[in-house]
C-alpha cells in the first residue's frame, strides 16, 4: 500500500511544529516515511513527551525512605511494611471523555488499572476526580451521565471498589471537562515488575486483546485544543472491555508468578509505539517489530494504524525465551492473544517491518529520552487584590446556598453507581472523608483521597498548589492515616500562553514545597495541557491524589457524632473569605486571594489529630464552606442536630487552612484540651451536637429540612 505524501498540512495535522519537523530531518538525514512521521508525532506530542513540563517536574520532591519507585515507571510504589507495597497513580482522560463521555471515562479507568497491575500489583481501590461545566450548559448533563456511567461500567465488572473522589461544576469547564482516574494496588515489595528491556535477542511479546483502528491518533488529539471540528475526533477515542481487562489482569499476574517476564509495559497512549520505545529506551536497547505478527481484528490495517492504535487491554513484554511455551499456555487458558512480534537488538534503532517492507527505521533514543524539551516563557500570576468587602447574609441562608449547589450537595447519585464494596475490604466508602480499604489478611488499612480547589489555584497558583497537597494531607489525617506519598494530575490550558505557563509554574512550586514539608513525595503522575476550547482555558486544576497508612484498627478514626458530643476546632480561625465557597455560591463572586497555607501548622495539627485518635469520636478537615458546611455534613451523616456558638459569618464560612472539626465525648474534652495545649496546638470549643435542629448564629432550621435539600439537590439539578 502506498503511503500518503507528507505535506505541510500533514505535518501540522500531526501536531508537529516546523522546527520539530526540521529536527526530524536533521536526525534522519532524509525525509521520514508516513509511518515514521506518525511515530515521531506520537512520541513527541505533549501527552507522551512532557516537553513543556519536564523542566518543572524535575523540581518536585520524589524521594523518601518510604519510596520504592518514584516517577518514570507505569506507577509509583511505596513501602507499607511487612514486605508489602502500595502501587498507585492518577492519570487524565479529559479530551476523550468530552468527545465520547462513556468510552472516554471507561477507558480512562481501564488504562489506570493497567498501569497498576503492569507493576505486579493487584488493584484494590479506585477514585476519580471529575470537573464539568455549568449545570445550565447544554452539554453538561449528557457529559455527567456518560462519564459516571462509564466509570461504573468499567470499574464495577472489572471488580475494583471505587472508594472516593470529587465532582465539581464551573463555567470554565463548559468546553473541556476533566476526567482524572486514580487506581492503587498491592504487591509484594520484592516482586515488582519494571519496564526496562534487558538482554539482546530477547523475544518481544504482544499480550491481550487484538489491535483495531480505535484510538488511532489519540495521544496527538489529547495534546491539542478543541474547536468546532470536535465531532471529527470521535474515532480517536478508544473502546474498552472490562471483562477482557479482568482476564488480562489474572493472566498477567499468573505470568509474572511463572518467572517468564523480563520487563513489561502497558500499551496506553500511542499504543504499540510508546510501549516499545519506552521499554527499549529504558534498557538502552533497540527494538525490531514485525507487524504481520500483531493480532488484529480489522482487515487491511496499515503499519501507521497498527503503530498508533490505542486499542485497549493490551500489554507488551520482553520474555525469557525458555519460558515461551509456559507463558503462551497461560494466555491461551485465559483466551487472550499471545504473539512474539519482535526482538530486542543491540543497535539504537526502532525497526518496523510490514509485508516484508521496512516501514520505519529510526534511532530509538531520539524518540524518547531525547525528545524535544521546551522552556516555555511564563509570567507570574498577579497578586490577587484583597477582598474588598465581606458580604452579609443570614447564616442559614448561606448554608442553604452551599448545600443546594451541585458543587456541595451530597453526591450519592454519583457514588451509588459505583461498586464500593467489591473485594469485601472496604472500611469507609464514599460519603464523608477519605476512602479506607483494609490490607487483605492484615490489621492494616490504606486511606485514599483526591483534592484540589481550582479557584484558589487561579487566584494564587503557589498557595493553591500548596493547599491541594495540604487538604489531601488533612483528609488522610482525619481518618487516622499517616500520609505516605502523593500522585498528581496537572490539568492546565495552553502552555504556549505565558499566563497559563505561569499558573503551571506557580502551582508546581507550591506543590513541591508542600510535599517536601509534609513528607509526601510525588511518586507518579500525569500532565494534561491544552485543555481549551476556542481559546478558552479551564481553571488550573492540579489534582492531588494521596495515600496514607493506618497501622491497625485502633488507629482508625471513622465514627460519627453522638447526642451530646462537643464540637471542637483544631487550628486557628481567622475568617478568610477570599475565593470562598460562600462567595461563589451565595453571591456569584470569585474575588480575593486564596487562603495562605502554613505548612508547619499543617504538619503539627495533622500529627496531633492522628496521635489523639483515642479521644476523637469523629473528625473531618475544614476546607470548602468552612466550619458551617463541615459541621452540617457531620450532623447530616449522624442524623443529629447541631448548635455552633459563633454568630460571625466569616468565622462560620471562612476557609482558613490547617483546621479540623472534631466531635468529642464530654468526658474526653478535658484530656483533649490538655494534650493540645501541651503540643502547642490551637484548640477551641465551638458548639454541641444535639437535638434535631441546626442552629447557626442564633438562626435555626430543622435538620430534616436541610438534609432534604442537601440530598436532593444534585439529582434534581444534574441528573
Amino acid at each position: 500500500m502506498t503511503e500518503p505524501t507528507i505535506t505541510q498540512d500533514v505535518i501540522a495535522a500531526h501536531g508537529l511544529t516546523p522546527d520539530e519537523y526540521a529536527s526530524i530531518l536533521d536526525i534522519l538525514g532524509r525525509d521520514p516515511t508516513f509511518t515514521e512521521l506518525g511515530i515521531f508525532s506520537a512520541m513527541w506530542n505533549e501527552h507522551c513527551s512532557y516537553k513543556s513540563s519536564k523542566k518543572w517536574l524535575r523540581t518536585l520532591p520524589t524521594q523518601g525512605k518510604q519510596v520504592i519507585c518514584g516517577p518514570g515507571e507505569n506507577a509509583g510504589i511505596v513501602d507499607i511494611g511487612d514486605g508489602q507495597a502500595v502501587v498507585f497513580k492518577m492519570e487524565s482522560h479529559n479530551h476523550p471523555s468530552y468527545i465520547e463521555p462513556y468510552q472516554g471515562a471507561a477507558t480512562g479507568v481501564g488504562g489506570i488499572l493497567r498501569d497498576v497491575f503492569t507493576m505486579g500489583a493487584r488493584p484494590i481501590a479506585a477514585m476519580n476526580s471529575l470537573s464539568f461545566g455549568e449545570v445550565s450548559h447544554p452539554k453538561t448533563k449528557r457529559l455527567v451521565a456518560g462519564v459516571v456511567e462509564g466509570v461504573g461500567g468499567y470499574g464495577n465488572p472489572f471488580g475494583v471498589p471505587t472508594i472516593g473522589g470529587e465532582v465539581r461544576f464551573h463555567k470554565a469547564y463548559n468546553g473541556n471537562c476533566l476526567v482524572n482516574a486514580f487506581a492503587a494496588g498491592l504487591a509484594d515489595a520484592d516482586k515488582i515488575f519494571y519496564s526496562a528491556a534487558s538482554g539482546i535477542g530477547m523475544p518481544v511479546v504482544y499480550l491481550g486483546a487484538k489491535t483495531g483502528r480505535d484510538g488511532v491518533g489519540g495521544a496527538t488529539m489529547a495534546s491539542a485544543e478543541f474547536d468546532d471540528t470536535i465531532e471529527e475526533k470521535r474515532p480517536t477515542v478508544q473502546v474498552g472491555d472490562p471483562f477482557t481487562e479482568k482476564r488480562l489482569l489474572e493472566a498477567t499476574l499468573e505470568l509474572m508468578a511463572s518467572g517468564a517476564v523480563i520487563s513489561i509495559q502497558d500499551m496506553g497512549a500511542a499504543g504499540l509505539t510508546c510501549s516499545a520505545v519506552e521499554m527499549g529506551d529504558k534498557g538502552e536497547l533497540g527494538i525490531k517489530l514485525n507487524l504481520n505478527l500483531v493480532p488484529v481484528r480489522e482487515e487491511a490495517m496499515t503499519a501507521y494504524e497498527m503503530m498508533l492504535s490505542e486499542s485497549q487491554e493490551r500489554m507488551l513484554m520482553v520474555l525469557k525465551p525458555e519460558k515461551e511455551a509456559e507463558a503462551k499456555a497461560i494466555f491461551d487458558k485465559w483466551d487472550l492473544d499471545f504473539a512474539i512480534v519482535g526482538e530486542t537488538i543491540a543497535e539504537d534503532r526502532f525497526v518496523i517491518l510490514h509485508d516484508q517492507q521496512v516501514m520505519a527505521d529510526l534511532p530509538l533514543s531520539k524518540l524518547a529520552s531525547t525528545a524535544p524539551e521546551y522552556d516555555r516563557p511564563w509570567v507570574e500570576t498577579p497578586t490577587a487584590a484583597p477582598l474588598a468587602d465581606i458580604p452579609q447574609c443570614g447564616a442559614i441562608d448561606g448554608l442553604k446556598a452551599l448545600i443546594a449547589s451541585p458543587n456541595y450537595a451530597r453526591k450519592h447519585w454519583v457514588w451509588e453507581q459505583y461498586d464500593s464494596q467489591v473485594m469485601a475490604d472496604t472500611v469507609q466508602a464514599p460519603g464523608l472523608g477519605a476512602g479506607v480499604v483494609r490490607v487483605h489478611g492484615t490489621d492494616k488499612m490504606l486511606a485514599f483521597t483526591s483534592d484540589v480547589t481550582p479557584r484558589y489555584v487561579k487566584a494564587n497558583p503557589f498557595e493553591g498548589g500548596k493547599q491541594a497537597v495540604a487538604e489531601a494531607y488533612r483528609n488522610l489525617s482525619a481518618v487516622g492515616a499517616t500520609p505516605l506519598a502523593t500522585t498528581d494530575n496537572l490539568n492546565f490550558g495552553n502552555p504556549e500562553k505565558p499566563e497559563i505557563m505561569g499558573q503551571f509554574v506557580g502551582a508546581i512550586k507550591g506543590i513541591g514545597e508542600a510535599c517536601l514539608a509534609l513528607d509526601t513525595p510525588i511518586v507518579s503522575g500525569n500532565v494534561s495541557l491544552y485543555n481549551e476550547t476556542d481559546g478558552q482555558g479551564i481553571l488550573p486544576t492540579p489534582t492531588i491524589g494521596a495515600v496514607g497508612l493506618i497501622a491497625n484498627a485502633e488507629a482508625l478514626i471513622a465514627g460519627l457524632p453522638q447526642e451530646g458530643d462537643i464540637a471542637v476546632v483544631i487550628g486557628e480561625t481567622g475568617g478568610h473569605l477570599g475565593q470562598s465557597a460562600l462567595l461563589a455560591e451565595a453571591f456569584g463572586r470569585e474575588d480575593g486571594d486564596a487562603p495562605h497555607v502554613d505548612l508547619a501548622a499543617e504538619r503539627r495539627n495533622g500529627t496531633f489529630v492522628r496521635e489523639a485518635g483515642d479521644l476523637i469520636a469523629a473528625a473531618t478537615d475544614l476546607s470548602d464552606g468552612g466550619l458551617a458546611l463541615a459541621a452540617f455534613e457531620m450532623a447530616d451523616a449522624a442524623n443529629i442536630g447541631l448548635t455552633l456558638d459563633t454568630d460571625d459569618i466569616a468565622q462560620l464560612f471562612g476557609e482558613d487552612q490547617a483546621r479540623y472539626l472534631i466531635a468529642v465525648r464530654p468526658d474526653d474534652l478535658g484530656d483533649l484540651m490538655t494534650r493540645a495545649q501541651s503540643a502547642g496546638v490551637p484548640i477551641s470549643q465551638v458548639g454541641t451536637f444535639s437535638g434535631a435542629d441546626i442552629t447557626l448564629a442564633a438562626e435555626t432550621a430543622p435538620l430534616e429540612t436541610l438534609s432534604q435539600i442537601y440530598r436532593a439537590a444534585f439529582a434534581e439539578k444534574v441528573a
